[in-house]
């Protein structure tokens, strides 16, 4: 059964004060199936008072979304803290229930500079996250070197890493529906492709100065096409929203976030 996620990150940020506290008055709010946590950089020093607190709300959180990071430790080959670090993280998604860990393995300005120290690293990161009861996917992030289809193309025939695919990511390199090329159908035979961040965006390609994710609808991702592409192929996974709830002002539009599940909800059933 697929379910609508809302990703906290959507509702919890920097105009609010990162104050993970405000999940428990707006959980309420969404009409979502559940939740892909988002873990900040800000909150290592107290991240087994966040993961206490959240875990106590009794919320359904099938998916945790790693600290974006984390990656570039392994692009700049520094595994050991690469490691340190994603564990960390490992640890609250399990103290959380989640099922399943999204992992930006390049990200930030060195991006895949370094991509064989990125390639590199996943043995290592399957087993800590298999340890902790997780499936590990790795999210089709933007790049400043090669392309993200590439770059999952290469894991995919050197590791046994699955992924989770991101609407807007591909529509920013031009490459939204290149993942149902017929020499690809095996990312959704074998389950390669293990959840889906379902998002638009108002920009051309590679246009950094648009980068922000839109409510659904809103931009020029064809979403319609892509779901009657996706339709068929035996998809399975979750789907998480991850549209930027709150303005500058740190209050959150609900009613255009659960119009964004209304909306995704005509694809999916």
């Amino acid at each position: 059964m697929n379910r609508i996620l809302c990703s906290t990150g959507a509702i919890i940020g920097r105009p609010n004060g990162r104050n993970h506290r405000l999940l428990a008055s707006f959980a309420p709010e969404l009409h979502c199936d559940g939740f892909e946590f988002m873990i900040y950089d800000t909150w290592y020093d107290k991240l087994d008072e966040v993961v206490s607190d959240t875990a106590a709300l009794g919320l359904s959180m099938p998916t945790v979304h790693c600290e974006k990071t984390v990656g570039e430790r392994f692009t700049l080959g520094d595994f050991s803290e690469g490691y340190r670090l994603f564990e960390i993280n490992c640890r609250a998604a399990e103290r959380l229930g989640s099922g399943l860990i999204v992992l930006h393995l390049w990200n930030g300005i060195v991006s895949d500079s370094h991509f064989e120290n990125n390639l590199s690293a996943v043995p290592e990161i399957i087993r800590i996250a298999s340890a902790h009861g997780l499936i590990p996917t790795v999210e089709n992030v933007v790049c400043n070197r090669g392309d993200p289809q590439k770059r999952l193309d290469e894991l995919a025939e050197r590791t046994d890493i699955r992924f989770t695919f991101d609407t807007k990511m591909a529509a920013f390199h031009g490459q939204l529906m290149d993942i149902f090329a017929p020499e690809r159908e095996f990312f959704w035979r074998d389950g390669r492709i293990a959840h889906i961040h379902a998002n638009d965006y108002g920009g051309g390609y590679m246009d950094w100065q648009h980068l922000k994710v839109l409510h659904l609808g809103e931009g020029n991702v064809p979403l319609a096409d892509f779901f009657g592409k996706l339709a068929g192929r035996g998809y399975r996974g979750d789907f998480t929203v991850e549209s930027t709830g709150f303005g500058a002002d740190g209050k959150v539009d609900f009613d255009a976030l659960n119009r964004d599940f209304n909306y995704l909800r005509q694809f999916i059933g």
